[in-house]
């Protein structure tokens, strides 16, 4: 029987020997002024992020999982702590991420083919070398036959992968991925899902992914980190040990998947039975 690997207290490190953590957040809170005053958004948060590693950010609405995504990328930085990209803490924007959210931000009057080249024009690629690049990600999100397509001529689906596409057209190492495919109906989730796992395992990409769907948290990650409510701090950290390699379409009558996600459930439960009462309020 398969159990929790690692379940951390909040406020520790999860343990990352032998390997630097590519991204690290040490001791790290952020606090935001509002009518006047400060609220802190996210306290004591310790959490270090391996290269290649795929991690979900689990949590109520508004206890920071969106605002970690933004410092990694450098918007702003932390009220307290530090936050490390290789070592280094993060001053200013960070080259080597990538940022995707829930919209897709393709420019309407560009084609698929040109939204996607449009990182490679902006660093002045040569126009061959363009090409070929945005040939080879067409063929890598499976949008073949719809280059010549705009925005408005997409599904919401085929829109994620031209989205997509144009995020590993700058080739950053690290992923950021803020419910991306929140929007979407549970077919075309799904269908993302598999195109995203397949990708980042090929190209060797390190994810940081916020999602609020509890099931699609424990599908991807690698490891699941779990948030209490505002300010967000880390409560568990869920080591999923799934295989790397995985087939989402049968995972779902995996009896490993289906006692980690009862369990996230489970630990989940009392922060949404709390997030009810407020609103009922």
């Amino acid at each position: 029987m398969m159990s929790l690997k690692k379940v951390e207290p909040a406020g520790t490190v999860a343990r990352l020997q032998p390997a630097q953590p590519l991204i690290e957040f040490r001791d790290v809170a952020k606090h935001f002024l509002v009518d006047g005053e400060l609220r802190p958004a996210v306290e004591d948060v310790n959490l270090g992020v391996r290269q290649g590693e795929l991690v979900t950010l689990v949590g109520p609405s508004g206890c920071g999982k969106s605002t970690l995504l933004n410092m990694a990328a450098g918007m702003f930085g932390p009220t307290r702590g530090k936050v490390l990209y290789r070592s280094a803490e993060v001053t200013g924007f960070n080259h080597s991420v990538g940022y995707m959210t829930q919209q897709d931000h393709l420019l309407p009057w560009r084609s698929v083919r040109d939204n996607i080249a449009l990182p490679l024009e902006l660093r002045r690629e040569p126009a061959d070398r363009r090409m070929a690049r945005t040939e080879e990600l067409v063929r890598l999100v499976g949008l073949e036959g719809f280059e010549r397509h705009f925005p408005s001529q997409l599904s919401g689906g085929m829109k994620k992968r031209c989205g997509l596409a144009r995020l590993l057209a700058y080739d950053p190492e690290t992923l950021l991925m803020d419910e991306p495919f929140g929007a979407l109906d549970a077919q075309l989730r799904l269908g993302l899902q598999m195109e995203l796992l397949r990708i980042v395992r090929r190209l060797g990409k390190t994810v940081l992914f916020v999602t609020h769907d509890l099931d699609e948290a424990i599908a991807l990650a690698d490891r699941c980190i779990v948030f209490g409510g505002r300010p967000g701090r880390i409560t568990q950290a869920i080591d999923v040990g799934l295989p790397p390699e995985r087939d989402l379409l049968t995972l779902r009558f995996d009896e490993s998947y289906v006692r980690l996600t009862q369990r996230l459930w489970e630990l989940m439960a009392p922060e949404m039975a709390r997030a009810g009462e407020g609103a009922g309020r």
